[in-house]
């Protein structure tokens, strides 16, 4: 599942991940975080409707990437004007620091396999600044090939207990319909060291 799948998906409207606003969630979450001026990563971000919602919010420090680039196109459209980062590359060669990354449907969509380099890759964008991952993972193995692909609670608190602080991960209260019973929120911080 590289960048021609991941395109290709987008040039033909297959993208049923996209539910068309912001997932309530991660709304949720921002509604009351207050550092406005936290440097946020969205990465996988597709239509980016997290983004929108947190520049409505006040959010000054938003960086956005995804590999493919009819979407990437796509969200340049959309906030064409607006103080936003926005990068067409991969999520595992990115360089930077972040205080949060944002997850929704990024870390589902990739082959399991990479999860430990997701993991890797995260740890390294937020290790400076010793930020978080906050967002929605699915807890649910799904009944057919991915993606997404799905997980459960205790596979996940394996995965990232060495690098990170599981500060909260448990069943969202406020999935959307479709979604309830399905996702998992979860806030993690970067251990120093």
């Amino acid at each position: 599942m590289d960048k021609e799948y991941w395109n290709a998906r987008w040039e033909n409207q297959q993208t049923g991940w996209d539910i068309g606003y912001a997932s309530t969630p991660i709304v949720t979450f921002f509604n009351t975080f207050p550092d406005k001026d936290a440097k946020i990563l969205i990465p996988g971000c597709g239509n980016a409707y997290e983004a929108a919602h947190l520049l409505e919010a006040g959010f000054t420090n938003i960086t956005l990437i995804d590999i493919a680039p009819r979407a990437i196109a796509q969200v340049k459209e959309r906030f064409a004007g607006q103080q936003i980062e926005i990068l067409l590359g991969d999520f595992f060669d990115l360089k930077g620091d972040f205080d949060l990354m944002l997850e929704q449907t990024f870390f589902c969509a990739l082959e399991p396999s990479q999860r430990p380099d997701y993991v890797k890759q995260a740890s390294r964008l937020l290790e400076r600044k010793g930020g978080e991952i906050v967002g929605v993972l699915f807890g649910v193995t799904f009944e057919k090939e991915g993606p997404p692909f799905g997980g459960s609670a205790e596979a996940y608190e394996q995965l990232f207990e060495k690098e990170f602080t599981i500060r909260k991960l448990e069943p969202c209260y406020n999935s959307i319909g479709p979604r309830q019973g399905t996702e998992l929120f979860i806030r993690m911080a970067y251990k120093n060291g």
